[in-house]
């Protein structure tokens, strides 16, 4: 499912902030109306390729922070498994030193709302019990989320392919450009260079078209 132009998600769940911090009933409405939020999903902790990933938006934490967007991770991880894999050395296989909040999604719910879950629920009438067939946690997946909750820019990785963070800053100064002057970017469009003026699309009439959404 496509979520572009739409409303994202809403949830509440418990995640841990700051590197240390559990709190419950996290949300993305903290958001609304002060910044645009980067939320990416991955498949789990303790794994390969996710905290190579994860270490590499840390390392862009400040430039993502100076452009006014939050960067939030969620995976169907229990919260104190994130906890543990915080305060896991990165030579032992952890992330320690991730200050970014990471989400936890136990229950599936997020995930399977986002249409990021690599498998799906379905109901076995002679066993009269609900079973769960594929890949019971998500995606590589990246949804980046303006400040009034409208997805602008969506991307879903199969489980082998790693992202890039480069690229997914790209797009972040891609909407900010056009939040500020309300010009289209080309394509290999980056920070610096001219947009395209295009009248029928400007990020006014777009406001409008979603004001009551």
């Amino acid at each position: 499912m496509s979520y572009i132009g739409k409303k994202a998600p809403q949830f509440e769940a418990n995640a841990v902030i700051n590197g240390n911090e559990i709190v419950e009933r996290f949300s993305l409405e903290q958001f609304n109306g002060k910044k645009n939020v980067l939320l990416f999903f991955y498949p789990m902790d303790f794994s390969s390729v996710c905290p190579t990933e994860i270490l590499a938006f840390q390392n862009k934490i400040e430039e993502f922070e100076k452009r006014n967007v939050a960067v939030i991770g969620c995976s169907v991880d229990s919260v104190n498994t994130h906890l543990a894999w915080l305060n896991t050395d990165i030579d032992k296989g952890g992330i320690k030193g991730v200050t970014f909040p990471l989400i936890s999604d136990f229950s599936k719910t997020i995930s399977f709302n986002y249409d990021v879950l690599g498998g799906e629920y379905d109901y076995d009438e002679e066993e009269d019990e609900v079973y769960f067939e594929g890949n019971p946690f998500a995606y590589r997946a990246l949804f980046l989320i303006d400040k009034m909750g409208i997805v602008r820019h969506q991307l879903i990785n199969d489980l082998p392919f790693g992202r890039s963070i480069d690229e997914a800053l790209r797009m972040v100064d891609q909407l900010r450009h056009y939040e500020r002057h309300g010009e289209s970017c080309p394509a290999n469009w980056k920070k610096g260079d001219n947009g395209i003026v295009a009248p029928e699309a400007t990020y006014s009439n777009f406001i409008e078209k979603h004001r009551n959404d």
